[in-house]
């Protein structure tokens, strides 16, 4: 089974994250997509991460329908900062019988040489990537050679900072989520 593995805080999972996901395993030659819920970036800041399980369980909700999405918190037992290359070995492990693939947007792509072992993972994973119409995305500094461009994708461009300074700010961000993240968010204190 080939697995396609979407990292991220998912703070909040929104529509785009979905339709991403969604487009990527019924248009691509992945079996399922996995979204691995990060419980903190090396490269992020962290001011406004919600809990890490109420972050799995919106993920969780809002996949439900999507047989051939999953969701995957293997990186919460992990020693913090974890780097993706340590989750591969995680996973390769405790699923031998598994084929994974990254999955990052473009402009994710010209930071890839920064990685933790990058060179490492270019050359041991296909990487799946999503167009982005960022003026500032940059060529990579990296040798890539099992990329697949993802063609004809419906461009996303719906931020989950954008989501939660929205909720902050008392506006109706519904559209932009799965109407169950809707609810958990709207019945909590979550970004408020």
């Amino acid at each position: 089974m080939k697995i396609g593995l979407f990292f991220g805080t998912f703070n909040p999972i929104h529509i785009g994250h979905l339709i991403i996901a969604n487009h990527l395993q019924q248009f691509s030659n992945l079996d399922e997509v996995w979204f691995v819920v990060t419980p903190r970036s090396p490269f992020k800041k962290n001011d406004t991460l919600a809990d890490d399980n109420n972050r799995y369980y919106m993920v969780e909700r809002a996949i439900e329908e999507y047989p051939y999405l999953r969701a995957s918190n293997i990186e919460f037992s992990m020693p913090q900062p974890n780097y993706t290359t340590h989750t591969l070995a995680q996973l390769r492990e405790k699923h031998p019988n598994y084929e994974f693939c990254l999955i990052m947007g473009e402009d994710n792509l010209s930071g890839l040489h920064k990685w933790k072992n990058a060179e490492f993972l270019v050359r041991e994973y296909e990487i799946y990537v999503y167009p982005r119409i960022h003026e500032d995305v940059k060529k990579p500094q990296i040798s890539l050679n099992k990329i697949h461009k993802i063609e004809n994708a419906p461009i996303i461009e719906i931020s989950a900072t954008f989501i939660r300074n929205a909720i902050k700010e008392g506006k109706n961000i519904k559209p932009l989520l799965h109407p169950k993240v809707f609810d958990f968010i709207d019945g909590s204190a979550l970004y408020k």
